[in-house]
């Protein structure tokens, strides 16, 4: 297994499952990919350096097959999943109950609560089957039902279900995940998964940061006999010649790189022309205090939305379509520390933000980003100690699979959504080489499941004698 984010820990834990001997292989000093945590800023602050809120991970179907808890992941609910601030001091609010969400929008809660609930109550149904490859549902009328929903645009359909400008906007912010512009159809899938997952799983972080997911993963493949080897890059898959079988958390392009002359050329190519999406632009800050929001709610939330109106938000992720910076972008922020106080020192907090930018933007983001912090919490650039920067750039850097800092390892449209990198998904033309990473479906996110499926069509192709 090259790779230790959360797919290739998934792909290693179902194949030692399976009785197989496995090895993980990995290129920096600490594992994890995505999931790590480090001291970014000052001495006592710890940042997660990628993924900071994990609705994915409490509501994989993989993840609740393993004894994670045991194994001392810790994941903490905030008072609220959401906050969506707007001018004025009001906000929106996600809370974990669908009745709640709904009293708080006050003209709209009943078109919310008849959007949300079919899926609330089908949660189960829907997480199995839309984290899947593409295939016939054992529930077509659920799957079509919400499909008729997911496939519209998240504009379209904000448009068409609420009133006031602030829910969707709010709606708005949860289909901006998708980094696509939010005309185009099947981002609203966004918004209702999203939304879905606040009002059953939650959206929680992990206590002691990020890193302890890929710690508790580790741990369970351990138990099962596995192992890990940091601190190897594999740069050639003919280094790997002992194993009968090799699966690669990487994406498309390293791919290549690494086994290309194993593959034909038309696969190579296909290989070649999978499409990336936009990139980040990410700030992590030290600061004296927690953020001081205009609308007091949004304290209780642990992520933010920071996008403003509902325009504001459709022209952010336009531009940015566009290949354009916003001047005002939407900004996801986490504000971890309020509910960890492993985070920072007794007093202090942390904030940890991104935008979106287009792929490989060399813009730098920082004062737009800070602007729109502090135009919903005035003040808060007083607060802060020091900050830690990372571009598009940076974040390839730190994670290849995140090419030119799309941190979704590829663009999810129509088009790449269900059938990606290529037709054959997670297999390959040679029979020993898999791809697991987030380039396969599901597509991004801290669920692992791309990996369990690699792993099972492994188990069904590979030539293990």
């Amino acid at each position: 297994m090259v790779g230790s984010g959360p797919n290739g820990l998934a792909a290693a834990i179902t194949l030692a499952r399976a009785g197989k001997s496995v090895r993980v292989i990995e290129g920096l000093n600490t594992i994890g990919g995505g999931t790590r945590t480090e001291a970014l800023t000052l001495p006592g602050f710890i940042h997660d350096v990628c993924s900071a809120i994990h609705p994915l991970a409490v509501g994989s179907p993989f993840f609740q097959t393993l004894p994670l808890d045991r194994l001392g992941l810790d994941l903490i609910q905030p008072g609220a999943p959401l906050a969506h601030p707007l001018d004025g001091g009001r906000a929106i609010i996600v809370e974990r109950s669908l009745e709640a969400t709904a009293a708080g929008l006050g003209a709209d809660g009943p078109a919310y609560a008849r959007l949300m609930s079919p899926l609330v109550k089908q949660h189960v149904i829907v997480m199995r089957d839309f984290f899947a490859p593409l295939r016939p549902s054992r529930h077509p009328l659920t799957m079509a039902r919400f499909g008729l929903q997911a496939l519209r645009s998240a504009a379209s359909l904000a448009r068409g279900r609420f009133k006031d400008d602030g829910t969707r906007a709010a709606f708005a912010g949860m289909a901006a995940h998708s980094m696509l512009p939010l005309t185009n159809a099947g981002t609203a899938a966004f918004a209702l998964i999203l939304g879905m997952l606040a009002h059953t799983y939650g959206w929680p972080l992990a206590r002691g940061g990020s890193q302890q997911i890929a710690q508790a993963l580790a741990a369970h493949l351990r138990s099962l006999g596995g192992q890990v080897e940091t601190g190897t890059w594999v740069e050639d898959a003919e280094g790997l010649a002992t194993a009968r079988t090799a699966l690669f958390d990487v994406a498309p392009r390293a791919l290549v790189t690494i086994a290309g002359n194993r593959f034909p050329a038309g696969f190579r190519g296909a290989l070649e022309r999978f499409r990336y999406g936009p990139g980040v632009f990410k700030l992590d800050w030290a600061l004296d205090g927690p953020i001081s929001w205009q609308a007091p709610a949004c304290a209780r939330a642990g992520t933010v939305h920071l996008g403003g109106s509902f325009t504001e938000v459709l022209a952010s992720e336009a531009a940015v379509g566009r290949g354009q910076v916003a001047e005002r972008p939407f900004v996801i922020l986490a504000q971890q520390s309020l509910f960890d106080a492993s985070r920072a020192p007794a007093g202090k907090h942390t904030g940890w933000a991104y935008c979106h930018v287009p792929n490989g933007s060399t813009v730098d983001m920082t004062d737009r980003i800070e602007a729109q912090v502090e135009r919903f919490a005035p003040g808060f650039k007083n607060r802060i100690l020091a900050r830690h920067v990372m571009s598009p750039a940076d974040v390839e850097r730190y994670n290849p699979n995140y090419v030119g800092g799309d941190i979704n390892c590829g663009l999810a449209d129509l088009r790449q959504l269900f059938i990606r990198p290529t037709r054959r998904l997670y297999a390959t033309p040679d029979r020993q080489v898999y791809l697991c990473s987030a380039a396969t479906p599901p597509g991004g996110g801290v669920h692992g499941i791309c990996g369990v499926f690699a792993a099972r069509t492994a188990l069904r192709r590979a030539r293990w004698s």
